[in-house]
């Protein structure tokens, strides 16, 4: 029985001394090399937190099995940059932006049309009368041989345009305002006098017709020439009636068609 006992003792020893020698061996095992199929991808990988603690185990092959491996870093860069929403991107430099006023005749360019020019004129009327030719938005000053200077002008309304013959009765620069009673029936907030000046509706020169209320005059509102706009009046860019003012006299004949 004692020989059997040592015996076995003889063994469990072996046994225990085999068991250090290969966790020894084990432990002194070097680092699993990994190999990558892209050799340039070669770079530390990124340990998941959960397992940090295992950081000394298995020399990095851990975290080759756990952390984030090439495929899945590369994957996260490939998704899509954030995208603003449509609402809230901006528009390139040099778009052009929808306005609000798009449709503010301030905004519309003066057609060339309406510019002071020499242009034919073949009428029956002689030098120095001016013809106002109400359909076409124009007024001629009649110069002989054939020629005529034409300037654009704003006419009335539909209901308050009107045809005849007129003299300038009166010339008057940066001429005052006070609007006539009918007109501030219609219109009962505008002012009972206002001053000559640059914001005066008369502008820069006003030339009256005969004893009518109706003149020939500027305006602070020169995007109106060329279209019905007025109560009767005929309206000139400010220049084109201190043009027009300087060449011609009281008494001279406006006829209006």
């Amino acid at each position: 029985m004692f020989k059997t006992m040592s015996l076995a003792l003889l063994a469990g020893a072996s046994a225990l001394s085999l068991g250090l020698h290969q966790a020894i061996a084990l432990e002194a095992a070097p680092d699993p090399n990994v190999i990558y199929a892209d050799p340039s991808a070669q770079r530390p990988l990124p340990v998941r937190t959960a397992y940090a603690e295992r950081s000394n185990m298995g020399g990095g092959f851990i975290e080759f099995l756990f952390g984030d491996g090439p495929g899945q870093g590369e994957r996260y860069q490939q998704q899509p940059a954030y995208q603003q929403p449509a609402y809230q991107q901006q528009p390139p430099q040099g778009a052009l932006l929808p306005q609000e006023d798009a449709g503010d005749p301030r905004q519309r360019p003066f057609d060339p049309k309406f510019e002071k020019q020499i242009v034919e004129y073949h009428g029956k009327e002689g030098p120095g009368t001016l013809v106002v030719d109400t359909p076409n938005k124009f007024l001629y000053l009649v110069q002989g041989d054939g020629k005529a200077l034409r300037y654009g002008i704003g006419v009335g309304k539909p209901g308050f345009t009107w045809s005849g013959v007129k003299t300038i009765s009166a010339k008057k620069e940066w001429p005052d305002w006070t609007p006539p009673a009918e007109m501030l029936v219609r219109r009962p907030d505008l002012p009972r006098h206002m001053e000559g000046g640059p914001a005066n509706p008369l502008g820069a020169r006003a030339m009256y017709l005969g004893s009518s209320l109706y003149r020939i005059h500027g305006s602070n509102e020169p995007w109106t020439i060329g279209t019905n706009v007025s109560s009767g009046c005929i309206r000139m860019r400010n220049e084109d009636v201190i043009d027009l003012y300087g060449r011609v006299n009281v008494g001279a004949k406006v006829v209006v068609i």
